[in-house]
């Protein structure tokens, strides 16, 4: 299995479902596909491979910096451009809830 034979795929990691932050949705990723399918141990029945750079995911300030690390070590890659979601994000103080002359409807 060579390095060489493996594809690697670039893209920018999506905002987690678990919260409502987009902390590292700014960074890109290298990650590389995995060779073939997970074979099964027979003996403790976990799933596993001998293909080690599947494991591996490297991040990269920008979509140029990922592309020419994998072109400079002769990695062929695929590209996965996705749209950037701005949140229309009001940065509130809890000073706001007595200010004068307020006219929204209190929060509690």
């Amino acid at each position: 299995m060579s390095r060489e034979s493996q594809t690697a795929r670039i893209y920018r990691q999506p905002k987690s479902a678990m919260q409502s932050g987009r902390a590292r949705t700014a960074d890109w990723v290298l990650a590389f596909a995995p060779l073939g399918p997970k074979r099964i141990d027979p003996l403790m029945g976990w799933s596993g491979s001998g293909d080690t750079n599947a494991q591996v995911s490297l991040r990269f300030p920008s979509q140029e910096a990922a592309i020419a690390y994998a072109q400079a070590r002769g990695i062929p890659y695929d590209v996965e451009a996705t749209p950037v979601v701005k949140a229309d994000i009001k940065p509130k103080a809890y000073a706001d809830n007595f200010r004068f002359g307020r006219t929204e409807n209190w929060s509690h």
